[in-house]
Formats: structure tokens, sequence, C-alpha cells
């Protein structure tokens, strides 16, 4: 028989599963269900924090104003799973094909997340995405894969 923690990885991936399905079809409404109200993320784009689920909302918003389709991946998903909170990481590329045609293969980024147990839901309250950077440009990194 499966321990809890057990069970709450499996729930947990399943949220990340439907993050990526979320992006792929562009349904905004689904993702909104998979943050916490309050989530804070340092998301790749500034400001260097977004704060509330609105701001969280936003950042996809946008990027579905570029894409024609979307295509989104997660690799090396790693999962510690307490109680009633976890964290993640993994390497996630968003891709497709851009509103003027142009097909991209866009960049891997590293992405954590943190989760909270909320009435039985397992909610997104942290993410952050980033990219390395060269110390001596000060440039990012982006054609690096996993």
């Amino acid at each position: 028989m499966p321990t809890q923690h057990e069970v709450d990885d499996v729930r947990i991936r399943q949220q990340v599963d439907k993050i990526v399905e979320g992006i792929r079809t562009k349904d905004l409404e689904s993702l909104k269900q998979l943050y916490a109200t309050d989530v804070v993320s340092f998301d790749i784009e500034p400001p260097l924090q977004h704060v509330g689920l609105a701001a969280k909302s936003k950042n996809w918003a946008t990027a579905f104003t570029l894409f024609q389709v979307t295509n989104y991946e997660v690799r090396d998903l790693t999962l510690t799973v307490g109680d009633d909170v976890a964290f993640g990481h993994c390497f996630a590329r968003l891709s497709g094909t851009l509103k003027n045609g142009t097909v991209t293969n866009g960049m891997w980024v590293r992405v954590t997340y943190c989760f909270r147990k909320i009435d039985g839901n397992w909610l997104i309250t942290h993410d952050q995405v980033s990219v390395p950077f060269d110390l001596a440009s000060g440039n990012g990194v982006t054609d690096l894969e996993p």
C-alpha cells in the first residue's frame, strides 16, 4: 500500500502534467486552477517578482499572444514531498510557432516549484524560472540542453 507521501507525489506530478497541457492548449483558465491566489513567481521577465494569481496569469497570457502554436515540455522533475508542503525542480522548454509563422525551438530553463496542500489540493505557491548566465559578459546562456 502506498504511503501518503507517495500518493501526494503522484498528485503533484499530475499538477505538473496539467501545466504542460494548459500551456500546450493555451488554456489560461485551467492554468489558474494550479496556483495559489497569493503565488509569488520569479519569472524570466521583469520585474523581479510577480505577486498574486493575476500577475502570474498575465505572464502566461502575454506568452500566449506571441504564439500561434505552443509546445511545452518538462524533463527530470524531482520532488520532495512533506505532509502539506512540497518542492521540486526540473528543466522546461516553451517552443512552438510564433504568430508570424516562425518556428522556434525555444530555450531550456531551470524551474523550481513550491507547492502547498490547500484544502486537499496541491497548489503552486512559488515558482522560479531562470537561465544560467556568463559571469564575464553578464549575458544569459540560452543554448544549453539537459
